[in-house]
């Protein structure tokens, strides 16, 4: 049997990322330096580095143990992955305590190679890098809030503003107030006052980077039913959002309904965290709070790309390694993506630049569900679409590529399409997706999944009819089935199907 499973992607050596946090210490692995990073392996342990580092000037003894514990064991997973390039980094609780240096010491030398301590700088703009390179077209406030600290730094595309670093990480707060919400309102409110940062940032987003925001955010999610499980570019409107935070501080965190899918060493943080994110949103009035999964460990991987590599669109190049790994032939799904190309030009229908690439992506992820037994291949490609680790789209997006690769294995019935997902998208968006699904519903059975045959069949508009020619040798195609499912992609685009055969 292979060592390494065909299932992984020939992108060089594995690269891992220990992070020694204030509240949490973590390990993510990923298969290797790639403009759309995949985890192959992540684990945390809290240690609660933060806790008491204001009130003590010290790191407790107790999480330094926990610590250690957590980097010995990482050392030797990190082994057993057979991975040699590891980055370790060290944040802001390392960063204030007097035994900061010791620590940092003692975890150098169980780890085997020197702890980076970034300064808070550092960790804002690594943290806004990792930001802008995996939501699309990123305009907005970044706020990375952990146990130690907030760093609050605008960005806009991959450009970043000035960033600032606040003692008020959901530790360091609950150390400051003494465990009294209302002394720690009063904390915040001092410490965001006339903060450059939030005013530049009014009436854009708020990326909300950090474990307690991704804790509210799923108990967010659980008690709206939403119907994706995807933590990365989690929109919570702002009105919702102050709503829901307000909430959050009002009553016992062990109360509110659906509070176990927060660990039960999170729980006591989420509330501070309400607070922080109730008056970032007093004081910003963002247009939206989007939760990204994505932060300084991304940003880490992120700034040792090539410019070239770092260039590219991280959903194609996520879509396209999806592509080569799972479908019976990964050319014909490239040439789907020109042929869709001609075809759409040919309708006149408008088509902005965000629906190509998200076309395109659809395209190349049209056949990974063809192991799946046939009567599931649409519900499997759905699910795995919806719920993939992708970055670089937001949640109408991805439902836009499931929707259209699930219409190209069901039909374009919504009968067995969740309608709480048909929600997500707008009334354009699922009309793209079933014209795309009709689409490639003809393109497959023109070709078995195979290349060569798409370029010699185009199928365009040619003023009120939709035209396939078949060339003379391809001529057994032009069965009733192929002339139905031309005509079902005519219907949705107000167009009469045509089918001839060139003549030998």
């Amino acid at each position: 049997m292979p060592k390494v499973a065909q299932g992984r992607l020939k992108v060089g050596q594995p690269v891992a990322i220990i992070d020694i946090g204030s509240n949490s210490v973590r390990l993510v692995a990923y298969e290797g330096l790639t403009r759309s990073p995949t985890p192959v392996f992540n684990e945390k342990a809290l240690c609660g580095l933060g806790r008491g580092v204001l009130s003590t000037g010290l790191l407790p003894r107790d999480g330094m143990e926990k610590a250690y514990e957590a980097l010995r064991r990482f050392r030797v997973l990190c082994t057993v992955m057979e991975i040699e390039n590891i980055q370790v980094i060290a944040t802001a609780a390392p960063r204030d305590a007097k035994n900061g240096p010791e620590f940092l010491a003692e975890c150098s030398r169980i780890i085997g190679q020197k702890v980076e301590l970034i300064s808070g700088k550092r960790e804002a703009e690594l943290s806004a890098l990792g930001v802008a390179c995996s939501i699309h077209a990123a305009d907005g406030l970044v706020a990375d809030l952990g146990g130690g600290s907030l760093e609050l730094i605008g960005v806009k595309d991959r450009e970043m503003g000035q960033g600032v670093t606040l003692p008020i990480g959901v530790l360091s707060l609950l150390d400051r107030s003494e465990g009294n919400l209302k002394k720690a309102q009063k904390i915040i409110r001092k410490e965001l006052d006339h903060l450059p940062q939030l005013k530049a940032a009014r009436g854009k987003s708020i990326y909300a980077v950090g474990g307690t925001w991704r804790s509210l955010a799923r108990l967010h999610m659980k008690q709206r039913g939403y119907p994706l499980q995807v933590m990365h570019n989690y929109v919570i409107p702002v009105r919702d959002a102050a709503d829901f935070t307000a909430l959050i501080e009002r009553v016992s965190t062990e109360t509110i309904d659906s509070i176990d899918v927060v660990s039960a060493a999170r729980r006591p943080l989420v509330a501070y965290g309400a607070l922080i994110l109730e008056e970032m949103i007093r004081k910003c009035k963002p247009a939206e709070i989007v939760i990204s999964a994505h932060g300084v460990r991304e940003g880490l991987l992120f700034e040792r790309l090539e410019p070239k590599t770092l260039d590219e669109d991280p959903l194609i190049v996520a879509a396209s390694d999806l592509n080569i790994l799972r479908s019976r032939s990964p050319r014909h799904c490239e040439e789907i993506v020109q042929w869709t190309d001609a075809f759409m030009a040919s309708t006149n229908i408008i088509e902005t630049t965000e629906e190509r690439r998200l076309r395109h992506a659809a395209c190349l992820l049209a056949d990974i569900g063809w192991r799946a037994h046939p009567d599931y291949r649409g519900e499997q490609s759905l699910n795995i679409i919806a719920n993939a680790s992708f970055i670089g789209v937001d949640h109408p997006g991805r439902l836009f590529i499931a929707l259209a690769v699930a219409y190209r294995h069901m039909g374009l019935s919504d009968d067995e399409v969740s309608p709480r997902l048909r929600e997500l998208a707008t009334s354009r968006m699922l009309d793209r997706a079933r014209i795309l699904g009709a689409a490639m519903r003809v393109s497959y059975l023109l070709t078995a999944a195979m290349p060569g045959v798409l370029p010699r069949t185009p199928v365009l508009c040619v003023k009120d009819d939709l035209e396939l020619r078949l060339p003379a040798d391809l001529g057994p195609l032009a069965g009733e089935r192929l002339f139905n499912r031309l005509r079902s992609l005519a219907r949705v685009i107000g167009r009469k199907p045509v089918l001839t055969v060139a003549e030998r």
